[in-house]
């Protein structure tokens, strides 16, 4: 059995059983992404951002966080493993200076009173533990709480739109939990178009996520006992490290272990923006 579930472990598992048995309980290495590395990266430059002073929080401190963040990350697997050419790279920081810049269209980080930055929470219900990490947890003008979540990736439509804030919902479930105050707000800030998606949780909804988080570690409970995880299909399947080894695909998953290679020790994956 797992530990404890996350947004994104949550989310994993409603896509497809088999991927989220290989990266959560296996905890098999994935090649990094670059729209995942890339999400990364401008979330550090925002953090180092909003340690700044509010009068300093411009354009260009920014972007020269953005540089601090490229050198505290060069060495990390998830960028110093990137498989890209030289005409790739430059067009890889080239779209998160621009991601960065386009955050400024959005909100005045000058007004923003963030009280958490990358902040870990978890909380216990009943027998299942919720851990996640806020991208920034902020008092409002009236000194109540906001949940902000940055995202690099494209906007979802409409239909989506209450899927996507899945996860801001678990962070104000765990703020009521563990601070003993709801939010007035979570906020899902699109940096690509720039476009912000805005709820209020209430008493019902963070009812309904608690039951739908237990409702969904019965459902791991259940497979982890017969270990069955089967595999569920999808567009997404053409993104998955793991399709090789896909029964759905003629894959046999015994064969999976093989990307562990010889004299490797894998570690949980570091949490990074699923944009």
């Amino acid at each position: 059995m797992p530990y404890s579930v996350s947004p994104s472990s949550i989310s994993s598992f409603k896509q497809c059983p088999l991927a989220y048995k290989f990266s959560y309980l296996d905890r098999l290495p994935e090649p990094p992404s670059p729209a995942a590395s890339k999400g990364t990266l401008v979330h550090r430059a925002l953090e180092l951002m909003m340690c700044r002073p509010p009068t300093d929080r411009t354009i260009d401190a920014a972007l020269a966080d953005l540089d601090v963040a490229r050198t505290q990350l060069v060495d990390d697997s998830e960028f110093a493993d990137l498989d890209l050419t030289d005409e790739e790279r430059a067009r890889f920081h080239a779209e998160a200076e621009e991601l960065v810049r386009r955050y400024f269209e959005l909100e005045d980080p000058t007004t923003v009173h963030p009280i958490g930055l990358e902040l870990k929470l978890q909380a216990d219900l009943g027998k299942v533990r919720i851990r996640g990490i806020i991208d920034r947890l902020e008092l409002d003008a009236d000194g109540e709480l906001v949940v902000t979540d940055y995202k690099t990736g494209r906007v979802p439509s409409e239909f989506f739109e209450s899927k996507s804030l899945g996860g801001v919902h678990i962070y104000a479930l765990l703020c009521e939990e563990t601070l003993g105050k709801r939010p007035a707000r979570v906020q899902l800030l699109y940096l690509s178009k720039p476009e912000a998606i805005i709820a209020t949780p209430t008493e019902q909804s963070c009812r309904g996520v608690a039951r739908k988080t237990t409702a969904l570690w019965a459902a791991i409970e259940g497979a982890c006992a017969r270990d069955d995880f089967r595999a569920r299909t999808s567009r997404l399947c053409d993104f998955c490290t793991f399709k090789p080894y896909c029964p759905a695909y003629g894959g046999d998953p015994e064969q999976a272990l093989e990307l562990r290679g010889p004299g490797r020790v894998i570690e949980p994956a570091l949490p990074v923006a699923a944009g």
